[in-house]
């Protein structure tokens, strides 16, 4: 036995030894170990719980890589079928509907369409409501129509109405009338070439009635019964009595009036 396993089992045996000594158990026992498997099976539940949620809702939105429900993102925009409803404003560069089937956009009172330049600035309103369509600014389309059996109505209440078109403007009722009323003046002008009307009948209501300069002349106007149509310089229509030969130059005093 070398010297150093000498000292060391010297030493071992000076060591006193306790007969009654005490263990103490190491970990988690009682109820603290019931508290414990308690709180792991209720987060495994909650787990499971959330999960089958999760899984519930994506099925019921009908969630897939392309989009949710009736809304899909395509490689040109997003595609939305059915109807759905907008409740604040949609800000879209072109709406488009499906092949064959129409675009209705349905509002309880009136359906606006703003344009706007890149600085904010409105340049262009279209609002549809009950009295029709309301357009804010110039509008170009190749068609204008009503509704079958219904009036077509074109107005300005506080400024004017023009129509332009560089190769002509046609107005035609096929089946009706076609009126144009105006609170002052009415102008037909044409700058190069005529105003043609072709009917049956033309009628030009309340023209106003020139009258002869002598006296005997206008006792006979209260019989007269045929009357010559005449233009005034400025464009003018009246009606002179009708005589042999044209009466016109007799009766242009109210020319003047004008």
């Amino acid at each position: 036995m070398t010297r150093e396993q000498y000292i060391l089992a010297t030493q071992q045996n000076n060591l006193p030894r306790t007969e009654n000594a005490q263990l103490y158990p190491v970990g988690i026992y009682g109820w603290r170990k019931r508290c414990l498997y308690f709180f792991v099976l209720l987060l495994l539940v909650t787990m499971i719980v959330n999960l089958a949620m999760t899984i519930w809702i994506l099925k019921v939105m009908n969630f897939t890589v392309d989009g949710m429900g009736n809304l899909r993102v395509t490689k040109k925009g997003i595609r939305l079928e059915g109807i759905s409803e907008f409740l604040l404003p949609l800000y879209v560069k072109e709406i488009h509907s499906r092949k064959d089937s129409p675009l209705v956009l349905q509002s309880d009172r009136n359906v606006t369409v703003n344009a706007r330049n890149h600085m904010g600035q409105l340049t262009g309103q279209l609002t549809v409501g009950t009295e029709g369509a309301v357009f804010r600014h110039s509008v170009e389309t190749p068609h204008i129509r009503a509704e079958p059996s219904q009036d077509l109505r074109l107005e300005s209440p506080t400024r004017s109405l023009i129509m332009e078109a560089p190769r002509g403007v046609q107005v035609s009722a096929a089946a009706g009338d076609f009126k144009a009323t105006c609170r002052k003046e009415l102008h037909l002008q044409s700058t190069e070439g005529e105003i043609f009307l072709n009917a049956d009948t033309i009628r030009l209501g309340n023209l106003p009635t020139g009258s002869f300069s002598t006296s005997s002349s206008s006792s006979s106007n209260s019989r007269q019964t045929v009357y010559e149509l005449c233009v005034c310089p400025n464009g003018k229509l009246y009606l002179s009595p009708a005589g042999v030969g044209s009466t016109c130059q007799s009766s242009s005093n109210i020319c003047l009036w004008s």
